[in-house]
């Protein structure tokens, strides 16, 4: 998985369906910067979500190709290996706010790092619906459809999970970021 970040497209094994692989190398980066953003800033699982997902489009990948939108098939797959691996941890394992030292051309780092470890404090759905909505720019619909709830609940989880954001960023630093968080400051945070 670490290939996916660098240049270079991933070594896939001769038995592949020729465009697997280069659908990896276009998509791999924005599945990877979605499951870090997902899982909090953990890149070490999101590497690894990233990994089975990938596994699992892989398998059907001949019949995925086919679909109208590939990417947004595997990032429903991405979504819900997340949502599951969740919900069958069974340690209590927390992400600490050290990140390692990457070079970064955002103006503000410490905002930055607020964001995602509010982020990482949120339940998995919640964050899920948060980055989804306004990482992903994805519609209600679009963010029910994947995460298999109705548009009533992700308003409302959307609701809940932007006030409790607010409460941990303070009213301030949260008017200043609630409309970049899922552009401009969230972007650079993978």
């Amino acid at each position: 998985m670490e290939q996916i970040q660098g240049a270079e497209a991933p070594a896939v094994e001769s038995g592949a369906p020729p465009d697997f692989p280069a659908f990896v190398a276009s998509r791999g980066r924005h599945l990877l910067r979605t499951a870090f953003l997902l899982t909090g800033g953990d890149a070490h699982l999101a590497e690894d979500l990233v990994q089975e997902a990938l596994g699992r489009v892989f398998v059907k990948w001949r019949r995925i190709s086919r679909l109208d939108n590939p990417s947004g098939y595997a990032q429903t797959v991405l979504v819900n290996t997340f949502l599951s691996h969740r919900r069958r941890r069974s340690s209590t394992e927390r992400v600490t706010d050290v990140l390692p030292d990457v070079a970064v051309a955002d103006p503000d780092p410490a905002l930055r790092l607020t964001l995602l470890r509010a982020l990482g404090e949120l339940s998995p759905q919640d964050r899920a619906v948060l980055v989804l909505r306004f990482w992903e720019d994805r519609s209600v619909e679009e963010t029910a459809a994947a995460m298999r709830l109705s548009s009533t609940a992700v308003r409302s989880r959307s609701s809940r999970a932007l006030a409790r954001m607010r409460d941990k960023l303070g009213a301030a630093e949260a008017a200043e970021s609630a409309g970049s968080m899922g552009k401009a400051v969230l972007r650079n945070a993978g």
